[in-house]
């Protein structure tokens, strides 16, 4: 694949089309009389998000306003996930939910964009079964969507715009809405060059590309100017960052560290095999990176690792997982673990069972294996029945619950800061937020600490001390003791 570097006087045709767009979207408001809106649906990973941040800006520059709700907008555009079957259903039923405001309203634009637009078999169906969906385009072209925005309106039928060219381009060209307070999403690499066989990764989003550190620390500083608290690096395998000039992920990881105003770096997804006991050290050391570490087991069979493509055996991975206990005692480990791939047999599973136990994961996404078309493993023989795959499922479930209870329970009776998300989703007088170690919290108010002239979106992004008062499945409950901010 070719990997193109975007620069300013690329983007002159896109700048162009916001024009146009501008002028269409203004004469399309008087005439309606009101304002136009957008919505900007997600699925997947912070990726994903980040991308959509960019979409919601690249809308907002044109005079378009986010729409309050779930209802029709005028222009809705679906940010998909490929990594499992059940995302693609559900981009496939939302489609069909939005047919008749399609239909009736003609001036109405909906897109489909993401890493399901790079298999040809959903661009194949979008254009058999949803024939009023306006836009389909890939992730890599995201910085060129008021061309095909600005496109789909003058020609008025189906436009596809999907290719083999992989792109890299600063975020600095891009317009951003950002929609947390208290964390900032920054991409500093993009693609995979791993090629598991069970992933379809390096075909949607192509190979790995990384941006040039000077242009991440300028992004940086200036998020830290703005008065974000934590900032979360991102990329499909984060720490496989490798810029032009040789500079690798260490050097990201203390440029971060190093910017004055940040409360805390994280950074995600880690690869098994590029995490370096250089990062760990840093994790260890450093006030401000968080302590949480997110290492994707997959499996804790070498046989199956080796059918997955994974660079690791079980003990390369127990010895990273254990030197990150040794040297982050106070530290969260988080993994990914499929179930049920090809060829696993009960004494593979039992492996995978015995590191999970071994390495007493404080958090974990289970996944039973989904067959995603175009990679090794959808061809593989010996695919497991699905009866085998629900019960070895449901006993790892058991196992880890447990284990996350009792990292949870280790916290009752301590005080911690918290960075605070918002208001929790079970109540208006619960606040929620994480610790260093990414510890999910729900707490309270006291009332002596009560301001009544804030709202519970006016904590968001401050950072409080919390003294943690009863464990639960999945959370924290606990109370503030202290306003930090």
């Amino acid at each position: 694949m070719t990997v193109i570097k975007v620069n300013k006087e690329d983007l002159l045709l896109r700048d162009c089309a916001v024009e146009e767009l501008t002028e269409y979207y203004k004469a399309l408001s008087y005439k309606k009389g009101r304002d136009m809106t957008y919505s900007v649906r997600t699925y997947g990973c912070q990726l994903n998000e980040s991308d959509s941040e960019k979409l919601c800006g690249m809308l907002e520059s044109v005079g378009l306003k986010e729409s309050p709700s779930d209802e029709a907008a005028d222009v809705i555009v679906f940010n998909t996930c490929a990594i499992r079957e059940n995302a693609e259903d559900r981009l496939f039923g939302n489609l069909g939910m939005v047919k008749s405001d399609r239909i009736s309203d003609k001036d109405m634009i909906v897109a489909v964009c993401g890493c399901m637009t790079m298999m040809s078999s959903n661009v194949a169906k979008i254009q058999k079964s949803f024939p009023y969906v306006d836009l389909v385009f890939d992730p890599q072209h995201l910085h060129l969507f008021p061309v095909y925005l600005r496109d789909a309106i003058r020609n008025r039928k189906q436009l596809v715009n999907i290719s083999a060219e992989d792109y890299i381009v600063d975020d600095s060209l891009v317009p951003i809405s950002r929609k947390r307070k208290f964390r900032a999403l920054v991409p500093i690499m993009y693609g995979c060059n791993n090629f598991c066989t069970y992933c379809v990764v390096p075909y949607a989003r192509g190979r790995e590309r990384s941006r040039d550190l000077s242009e991440i620390v300028y992004e940086l500083e200036e998020l830290a100017s703005k008065g974000y608290k934590e900032v979360m690096l991102l990329g499909q395998n984060v720490n496989s960052y490798k810029s032009a000039d040789g500079k690798n992920f260490l050097h990201v990881l203390e440029a971060a560290a190093s910017i004055k105003g940040f409360s805390r770096v994280r950074f995600m997804s880690s690869h098994p095999k590029d995490i370096s006991s250089g990062i760990v050290d840093m994790m260890a050391s450093s006030p401000v990176i968080e302590t949480h570490l997110h290492l994707p087991l997959q499996s804790g069979s070498d046989a199956v690792l080796k059918r997955m493509n994974r660079p690791y055996n079980r003990d390369d991975f127990m010895k990273t997982a254990m030197y990150f206990r040794e040297k982050v005692p106070n530290g969260a480990l988080s993994t990914d673990i499929i179930v049920g791939f090809p060829g696993e047999t009960e004494e593979d599973f039992i492996r995978t069972l015995e590191v999970v136990k071994e390495c007493a994961f404080d958090s974990a996404f289970t996944f039973q294996y989904s067959k995603r078309p175009g990679t090794k493993a959808a061809s593989m023989e010996d695919q497991i029945p699905q009866d085998i795959v629900t019960d070895r499922f449901q006993r790892l479930l058991e196992v880890q619950n447990d284990l996350a209870y009792r990292s949870n329970l280790s916290k009752v009776g301590k005080t911690e800061q918290i960075l605070i998300e918002g208001q929790s989703s079970t109540a208006p007088d619960i606040l929620t937020g994480r610790t260093m170690s990414n510890h999910l919290v729900n707490f309270t108010i006291p009332d002596e600490l009560k301001d009544p002239s804030k709202t519970s979106d006016d904590y968001e992004g401050m950072l409080c001390e919390v003294e943690f008062t009863h464990a639960r499945p999945y959370s924290v409950d606990g109370k503030m003791v202290k306003i930090d901010d």
